[in-house]
């Protein structure tokens, strides 16, 4: 519990210490591993060490042959490329963006485990959870695309309608996050309430994203500090409400 919040406020240090410099990819990198840290730490919390680090293994296997898949065949994301900036790169992908989607996929799943409840034997309930869950996580990439591609950290092929970034590329983060969704399931299902923790980074990553967009990136872009934070604040703020509302009694505080 410690750990992870420790290594929440070393990540909101480093996002801040980003938004000013004049060049902010440099600090790519070590928020992306932070964000990972910091999920893996309060999912073991939650969960255990061993299922932390098997969801996260098997959301970063998702998130790379995903993105490995992508750069050759233009499935399921569209046509794209990444550029040498952000490195170490395992075949022509950035081993952080693999890593992202391992970190923010625990949020994101925590965040649906939140809204929709207990799951076990029932089939509807799990299918809602995976699909809150990777809406979730898609809604992650209405800030993340616009920005990277500020960045100069990828490229389209075929520009799309918001900031650049084609529609294919949302339904393949569907896609892509349902399967991870699933993946993640299968290792942290039903294993007691989920991690307030693992609610928290998903929530301070929306909060960050969205007054970095309105007030801190020059320029500044209202209409991705608007999609995003009501993309991701949504979820975030059921997630709390449903968290606050079914804690024990002794622990509402």
């Amino acid at each position: 519990m410690w750990a992870g919040c420790g290594l929440l406020a070393a990540t909101l240090v480093a996002q801040c210490a980003s938004g000013v410099r004049a060049r902010p990819v440099g600090l790519t990198g070590a928020i992306v591993l932070l964000v990972a840290a910091t999920a893996v730490a309060f999912a073991a919390g939650r969960y255990g060490p061993g299922r932390a680090a098997g969801a996260l293994g098997g959301a970063f296997a998702v998130g790379y042959a995903a993105e490995w898949t992508g750069v050759r065949t233009g499935v399921p994301f569209g046509e794209y490329r990444y550029t040498g900036v952000l490195q170490p790169q395992v075949g022509d992908v950035p081993v952080a963006v693999a890593l992202a989607w391992a970190g923010m996929g625990l949020a994101a799943y925590a965040v649906a485990a939140a809204i929709t409840g207990p799951a076990a034997g029932n089939g509807a309930a799990r299918a809602r959870r995976l699909l809150v869950g990777a809406a979730a996580l898609t809604a992650w990439d209405l800030f993340l695309d616009p920005q990277m591609l500020r960045l100069g950290l990828w490229e389209w092929a075929h520009p799309g309608p918001y900031r650049g970034v084609p529609l294919t590329n949302f339904a393949g983060w569907l896609a892509v996050s349902l399967l991870l969704m699933a993946v993640v399931d299968r290792v942290l299902a039903d294993r007691g309430r989920p991690s307030a923790g693992l609610v928290a980074v998903y929530t301070a990553m929306a909060v960050m994203e969205t007054v970095a967009f309105a007030l801190v990136f020059r320029p500044t872009d209202p209409l991705v500090a608007a999609a995003g934070g009501v993309a991701m604040g949504v979820p975030a703020a059921l997630a709390w409400t449903r968290l606050v509302g079914n804690a024990p009694v002794g622990r509402r505080r």
